[in-house]
């Protein structure tokens, strides 16, 4: 993989902190010590991951979180407070949902990689959120639950991302106990990639970003972008987009130059064309 390298800061303030090195661009959950996803926090996560679609400087993208939690989902306090609205908060809650429904899209939709870094815990949304992402690396101590159900509130918008992340059973398991599993249970599981040690889960994610950066941004684009799709396909029909996909692939100069260099034993230049 990639040498390791430090990361610059580019904005600190406001519940989201952004900095890009690289061609990686780290998004920290910056509102300890839940790190919670506010309507601002995932408002604020929805603005920068926009910003990097159209960031050519930007390759992949990293979400990250400050403090002891990764993020112990919805704003409790937040909602809870709304219910003295005329509606009983029906408004803000529907607002919230749709919040947190465009974010997440937005992470399975967004044109370049994005990586979770978990350490601590990850809980209903916030395990929603390593869900969407398309790799996760987690430390040992990294711990996650869809405990809803033990506070009258099933965690149906979680069951969307984790349903698409581990099997059937392991999924109702985890939404019907409501109970914590460790990081070892969420491998097994196929929640996450990797574990490692606490100390180094910054430097290896940063090795993992800075590989895939190295990577043609078309191809990377163009292959998320393939994979979900033809996920949600039948057979026949994810053979023969996939193989439309391949065709397109392979007359882009990107495909041109990156066989020629590996013919060639040389190193691709690439152009994203």
């Amino acid at each position: 993989m990639a040498e390791i390298l430090a990361i610059k800061p580019v904005a600190v303030e406001g519940p989201v902190a952004a900095r890009r090195d690289e061609g990686v661009l780290r998004l920290t959950l910056a509102n300890p010590p839940a790190n919670a996803l506010s309507l601002a926090a995932m408002t604020a996560l929805t603005e920068e991951l926009d910003r990097a679609r159209a960031d050519k400087a930007v390759r992949v993208i990293v979400l990250s979180a400050a403090g002891k939690v990764f993020c112990a989902g919805h704003d409790l306090k937040e909602m809870t407070a709304r219910r003295a609205d005329a509606d009983r908060g029906k408004a803000f809650f529907e607002e919230t949902f749709a919040a947190c429904a465009t974010l997440m899209q937005a992470i399975v939709r967004h044109p370049k990689p994005v990586i979770a870094e978990v350490d601590g815990l990850a809980t209903a949304a916030g395990l929603q959120l390593v869900a969407s992402c398309d790799l996760a690396i987690a430390s040992h101590e990294a711990t996650f639950c869809t405990p809803g159900v033990n506070i009258g509130l099933f965690c149906s918008t979680p069951m969307v991302a984790l349903s698409r992340n581990v099997s059937r059973k392991h999924a109702m398991e985890m939404l019907l106990t409501g109970e914590t599993i460790d990081a070892a249970t969420a491998k097994e599981f196929g929640l996450v990639n990797r574990i490692v040690p606490r100390e180094y889960l910054n430097q290896i994610v940063n090795k993992y970003a800075q590989t895939i950066a190295s990577k043609s941004p078309l191809v990377l684009k163009t292959g998320k972008e393939a994979f979900y799709a033809q996920a949600e396909m039948g057979l026949a029909d994810a053979y023969a987009y996939t193989g439309r996909v391949m065709v397109e692939n392979m007359l882009a100069r990107d495909a041109q130059e990156g066989i020629g260099a590996f013919i060639g034993k040389r190193k691709p230049e690439w152009i994203d064309e």
